[in-house]
């Protein structure tokens, strides 16, 4: 299993969503990014390397199985507009992106299907881009 990492900003933000999730009584909290967040790597947001999805960030990503190829970000449930290629963190692909790095393999399973994305190209990301400036 590959190491993850995350900002501190960016883990407080989803350590207080999944909070917000188990106080509310009609609403899972989502298992898989608290063990995410569990296992990354915290760093300060200007020591993140430039190629880790973050939230907010763009990727390109292949689907190892179809070949197909899309550009996604990564970003709260609240902004999440699967036409406009913007995925929550609390989806699958969206825990399974967060932390990863370019080049790496990332994998998630639904009910009877299991997908394979390797991340291309890590397209923008926030911390980075706010290094630059």
């Amino acid at each position: 299993m590959n190491t993850i990492y995350i900002t501190e900003d960016d883990y407080q933000l989803l350590h207080n969503l999944i909070q917000q999730q188990q106080q509310q009584a009609n609403t899972a909290p989502n298992i898989r990014l608290k063990e995410e967040l569990k296992r990354a790597k915290r760093v300060p947001a200007e020591l993140i390397p430039p190629d880790v999805v973050t939230l907010n960030s763009r990727v390109r990503v292949l689907e190892k199985k179809s070949g197909s190829v899309m550009d996604i970000e990564i970003v709260f449930p609240n902004k999440a507009d699967f036409n406009a290629g913007k995925i929550s963190v609390l989806s699958p692909i969206g825990t399974a992106l967060l932390g990863s790095r370019e080049g790496e393999e990332v994998v998630w399973s639904v009910p009877y299907c299991k997908f394979t994305y390797q991340i291309q190209e890590v397209l923008y990301q926030p911390e980075a881009a706010a290094t630059l400036v």
